[in-house]
């Protein structure tokens, strides 16, 4: 078939959709360009995967190097291999409005692959990557029920831009992602400086709108290009189990299934799996149907029911009313040794969030495709099995922990004080001790809570609250109620997880992710108004405990002291092959940065040691005027006199001449090498070598009487 372009503009930038040039043996491949921005996607399924019980969808968004003209900074490892985080936050910014689309109980693999070929470095091209993900899926086949678009807005000067440019990104309030369909939108995803509600839903607006036109090329795209409808296979449902399981279970026993903690919720759901096994031994044994037949079908009931309760008495599991919040626990100063430390608890869940100050030569370089940069503060998410009672091997970082780490980040940086007040490398830990739900926010309130303690001087505390949703099988027409503070069960079951952080002024990080096919406008607003209600109460509680930074930095953290010197001079504080600068590090034990300003940050475990380093510099680089008096070590003796290092690195002659008041015949009379002696400076000359006086700093011997003259 001929190659035909279908193009619009977006936000000035034309933006075009193209297949066929590349990658014809996969199910579904197309090229998107956004200006000089150009990202490949294919998307292949697979066979059926056996004994899977979910959609096995994997997304994986590549940087190639490349694209931006650029070679791996790494001077050993020049392939692209482990995916960096922001590739990995970029795969589940495309995965989470997608996965929804595809039928729930579909089993056959399928592969999104999302490669970046040219970047124009102007624009983030994640956004582009969704559109081309998209795009493939809706001419493969495949019972994808898209298409979906997504757009980036910003926030500059007070005015909302379409598709902003990394710079306008950089110096605005805002960095928002919507993702949708022509119908509603799917998934949300923002950094904010503490924005107005109302903005963000303007912003919501102004994206959905640019969503629908690009949902609306694809169309036309599709209508020429769409593949015959590929042949899925659906996880099986057994009959048997399910008419025995609707036989067994009453709705009296399922309205039994509550409890205000997780164990007591499982402990009841135990019970009756226990009772379905012998009251259908016999079929289990015959292979009627399997336990997990009977599990599965008992989980579907009671989830129906706790929806059902949900939307017609408005009764939660652990008897909440909807709008309330789970019962909160704040405590500080844990861990004696650490520089900050809090524990967060909501109901069952616990974040136990750390904080360490280092210098700032301790910060994070970041070397991704399109920026190389270094982080000052970056947090990190661990979410270990103990957590929810399970016994799995550690594996590292799942995508999963990357991303909540980058949400909490994304809340506290707007809170924090600039490099030039607070110069210090800021690190913080979130170990998720126990987990039923909402797991990211409570590290959100954790980590506000834990640089607080730490004495790092944020402007404000920030909190996070997750919401939920639940309809009549997707259906919003039906009816829906919003639930603040969602546990695990309303979490796994719901319809909505939408996350928001924020300060009692504004929001700071917005996550977003549904499974009905979209939200309108209005249910957000009423959702976000519920948040920030909820907001203010846990911020409430946070202040009982702690309202502001604590006045002093912890006694265990490294005190950080500013100098500035002569730029001229910073060769000299380095010293050649950094040899002056090493000896210092190595007889004070701090650790010393330099900038190309002259500013000298100097980062010592104590103040001795803070205050040698800093003297030592000090002597290095001042500049002597001529008269004052040095104590200095003789480095060198020659027929005509001794240099002596009177500051360091800085030597001067002592003149055989100046070395005595009586005359020398040899210098080695009066001082050898390795001797300490004062000294005068007489002359700067000028090439700048220093003329010293040894002579100058010894007393004059008596002037001997003269002897008499004899009379005559």
């Amino acid at each position: 078939m001929e190659n035909k372009t279908f193009k619009m503009t977006l936000a000035g930038r034309e933006l075009k959709i193209e297949t066929g040039l590349f990658a014809n043996q996969s199910t579904g491949s197309v090229t998107v360009s956004l200006g000089d921005t150009i990202v490949f996607a294919s998307a292949v399924m697979g066979e059926v995967r056996e004994g899977t019980d979910f959609f096995p969808l994997t997304v994986d968004f590549e940087e190639k190097y490349y694209a931006a003209g650029k070679i791996k900074g790494s001077r050993f490892i020049k392939r692209e291999g482990r995916p960096s985080e922001k590739s990995i936050l970029n795969s589940r910014l495309i995965d989470r409005p997608i996965r929804p689309l595809f039928p729930k109980k579909m089993i056959n693999d399928v592969q999104l692959i999302v490669s970046c070929l040219s970047a124009d470095l102007e624009v983030d091209p994640s956004t582009t990557g969704l559109i081309a993900a998209s795009a493939a899926l809706s001419i493969s086949g495949m019972p994808f029920q898209g298409p979906v678009a997504g757009v980036r807005i910003g926030l500059v000067n007070d005015e909302l831009i379409v598709n902003p440019t990394y710079q306008q990104v950089a110096e605005g309030k805002l960095d928002l992602v919507v993702a949708g369909t022509e119908e509603a939108i799917t998934m949300v995803e923002a950094g904010a400086q503490e924005v107005d509600d109302e903005i963000l839903l303007k912003a919501l607006d102004i994206a959905h709108a640019e969503i629908k036109k690009i949902c609306a090329l694809q169309k036309e795209f599709m209508a020429v290009y769409r593949h015959p409808e590929l042949e899925v296979t659906l996880a099986p449902v057994n009959a048997e189990a399910h008419q025995a399981v609707q036989k067994a279970v009453t709705p009296e026993m399922l309205d039994g299934i509550k409890g205000t903690t997780k164990m007591e919720v499982k402990k009841k759901i135990k019970e009756l799996e226990k009772m379905l096994m012998e009251k259908y031994a016999a079929e289990l044994e015959a292979g009627t149907f399997t336990k997990k037949h009977l599990k599965e079908d008992l989980n579907s009931m009671m989830e129906k029911n706790m929806r059902k309760n949900i939307l017609e008495k408005e009764v939660r599991l652990d008897g909440r009313k909807i709008d309330q919040i789970r019962p909160l626990s704040v405590k500080t100063s844990l861990l004696p040794k650490t520089h900050g430390s809090a524990l967060f608890q909501r109901g069952e869940t616990q974040s136990l969030s750390i904080t360490t100050l280092g210098a700032p030569g301790a910060a994070l370089v970041v070397d991704t495709m399109d920026e190389d940069s270094e982080k000052h503060y970056f947090h990190h998410y661990n979410f270990p099995p103990y957590s929810v009672g399970e016994a799995k091997p550690l594996r590292g970082p799942s995508r999963r922990d990357i991303g909540h780490g980058n949400l909490a980040e994304r809340a506290l940086i707007p809170v924090l004080p600039p490099k030039e007040q607070f110069p210090y490398t800021v690190w913080v830990v979130s170990e998720i001790m126990s987990c039923n739900g909402s797991s990211s926010m409570a590290s959100v309130c954790g980590s506000s809570l834990s640089l607080m303690d730490a004495g790092v001087p944020i402007r404000k505390p920030v909190a996070g609250i997750a919401m939920g949703l639940v309809t009549y099988d997707g259906d919003l027409a039906n009816g829906y109620k919003i639930l603040t503070d969602i546990q695990g069960m309303e979490d796994f079951a719901g319809d909505m997880d939408f996350k928001v952080a924020g300060t009692r002024d504004g929001i700071t990080a917005l996550q977003m992710d549904i499974k009905v096919k979209g939200l309108s406008i209005d249910l957000l607003r009423e959702a976000m108004a519920r948040a920030k209600k909820a907001r203010v109460e846990v911020l409430d509680a946070m202040d009982s405990v702690i309202a502001a930074p604590r006045p002093e930095l912890s006694p265990n953290a490294p005190r950080i002291t500013s100098m500035m010197i002569d730029p001229e001079k910073i060769a000299e504080v380095i010293g050649k092959g950094g040899e002056t600068i090493k000896k210092i590090v190595k007889e004070t034990g701090v650790e010393i940065d330099i900038e190309q300003t002259g500013l000298v940050l100097i980062t010592a475990h104590t103040q001795e040691a803070g205050k040698a380093a800093e003297e030592w510099i000090k002597r290095i680089t001042y500049v002597p005027q001529v008269g004052e008096v040095f104590t200095g070590e003789v480095v060198k003796i020659t027929e005509f006199g001794a240099f002596v290092e009177f500051l360091p690195g800085r030597d001067g002659l002592v003149h055989i001449s100046e070395l005595a008041h009586q005359r020398v015949n040899r210098v080695e009379d009066v001082v050898k090498v390795g001797d300490k002696i004062k000294v005068k400076l007489l002359e700067i000359d000028p090439q700048g070598r220093y003329k010293l006086s040894h002579k100058a700093m010894l007393e004059k011997p008596p002037i001997a009487p003269r002897p008499a003259t004899p009379q005559a």
